[in-house]
């Protein structure tokens, strides 16, 4: 399930690509999303660590995307801040882990489901980028 913290991000970031070429106060963003100012400012720290959003200080400063918004995919944001894509750990690429009451990992038809669902998921949220986002809103700069 996607987290309020990843779905806050979501928001931010289309506001951001929105306004691609501009440089954007916190709070400014904050208010366009709809998302808590302090949470948004722990979030945006997540992201520029992973060199999806850029900032700069001062007092033409802000946050920026760090590439064109056809570059930063959603699969991409989501395991930034919720981790793994895969509903179980052992079904993970990237975080995997062994299930602690897992018997034959190799037989184990749970795993076996769990990998395709994880496939299926990455299969989309790694071709969708947040110009794509865009493109879907039936309204100009109405999004939710």
């Amino acid at each position: 399930m996607l987290s309020m913290k990843a779905k806050y991000a979501l928001r931010a970031l289309i506001i951001m690509a929105v306004n691609e070429k501009k440089m954007m106060q916190s709070k400014v963003i904050a208010a366009q999303a709809d998302v808590p100012a302090k949470f948004l400012e722990a979030i945006l720290a997540e992201l520029k660590n992973s060199n999806i959003v850029g900032s700069k200080r001062g007092i033409f400063g802000g946050y920026f995307l760090s590439r064109p918004a056809n570059e930063v995919m959603i699969g991409q944001v989501i395991r930034v801040l919720d981790g793994t894509l895969a509903p179980l750990a052992c079904a993970s690429a990237s975080d995997y882990r062994k299930c602690e009451d897992c018997m034959d990992e190799a037989a184990c038809v749970i795993r076996k489901v769990m990998i395709d669902v994880r496939n299926s998921i990455s299969s989309v949220l790694d071709k969708q980028s947040l110009a794509d986002m865009l493109k879907l809103s039936p309204k100009q700069n109405v999004f939710w």
